[in-house]
């Protein structure tokens, strides 16, 4: 099972008063994760429909410990855990990665994801070349758990 790694910077914006990365600033460094994946990533594999529109549907976030601003990015590892119909869920992990192997893990998430037809103001199904792409990153393990 294949996952998706984006490493995000951070920036001295995302800290909060008391010296971390804000809460809220998480919702973002994995909006930037999943349209690597989901835009450029499977776009490049021959299914850019994603990239025609999607919304969120849900977010679950599990805050680990307290990620603190420096010049080194973070990890984000994004893969697949259920795919609908209509609706896919995303699963990440937020870490750092050692030079001995082990994690610093600060944040797992998952987010259900409903592809969009802009023109039409309505969800849509999931293309065969959407759900070939995404299939190669399943793995049914969620990081956070999202009830449906």
């Amino acid at each position: 099972m294949a996952r998706h790694i984006y490493d995000c910077p951070l920036r001295w914006s995302d800290m909060d008063a008391f010296g971390h990365v804000n809460n809220v600033v998480f919702l973002r460094y994995l909006e930037e994760a999943r349209i690597d994946f989901m835009f450029t990533q499977a776009a490049e594999a021959g299914a850019g429909e994603f990239a025609g529109g999607s919304v969120v549907a849900r977010h679950e976030i599990e805050y680990k410990r307290p990620l603190v601003h420096r010049p080194t990015p973070v990890t984000i590892e994004t893969w697949v855990t259920k795919i609908g119909g209509a609706s896919l869920t995303v699963s990440y992990k937020i870490k750092d990665t050692h030079d001995d192997g082990t994690e610093t893990v600060y944040v797992t998430a998952s987010t259900v994801v409903v592809p969009y037809n802009l023109a039409e103001g309505r969800p849509r199904r999931i293309s065969p070349i959407e759900r070939q792409f995404l299939s190669r990153f399943m793995d049914d393990a969620p990081a956070a758990v999202v009830a449906a």
